[in-house]
């Protein structure tokens, strides 16, 4: 089994749901591929509070440090940064928000914004399919459910 998100979980208020859920539903040796936004450091209440903001992927970000934790605390193994990009807010969609000086306090302090690529794994092994060989197949003009083609 495999689940893949694409900059989903930080639009969900109850990212703790989301996780156990995934956790639920993976088979044993099942894993995830999540790619999200975090944080590392506080965003400004500005650009927390604006829906502009949130519908990027931004203003529903979580520290980075939580989101792993997170992953962790739920039963995952094995858990991987796979990809790590630092996003940057342009001075002008910053403006809207902030101002001048706190435009520069925002670029100059230790927040950072990340795109991460997350790789996880619910324990457990992953049962194969026991494949049939092709001796195995009877000789049939046709495909039904006793001549074991499929």
């Amino acid at each position: 089994d495999v689940i893949v998100s694409n900059c989903v979980l930080n639009l969900v208020p109850n990212k703790e749901k989301v996780i156990s859920e995934i956790h639920r539903v993976l088979k044993p040796g099942g894993h995830f591929s999540i790619s999200d936004i975090v944080l590392v450091g506080d965003l400004p209440d500005a650009l927390k509070q604006d829906a502009e903001m949130y519908a990027g992927c931004v203003a529903g970000a979580i520290q980075k440090g939580d989101y792993l934790k997170l992953i962790e605390d739920r039963g995952f193994q094995n858990i991987k940064i796979q990809k790590e990009k630092t996003i940057s807010i342009p001075d002008d969609i910053l403006s809207k928000y902030l101002s001048q000086d706190d435009i520069q306090s925002f670029n100059k302090g230790a927040t950072g914004i990340y795109s991460i690529t997350v790789y996880a794994e619910k324990e457990g092994v992953r049962q194969e399919k026991p494949k049939l060989k092709l001796s195995e197949i009877q000789d049939s003009d046709c495909c039904e459910p006793t001549s074991g083609c499929c």
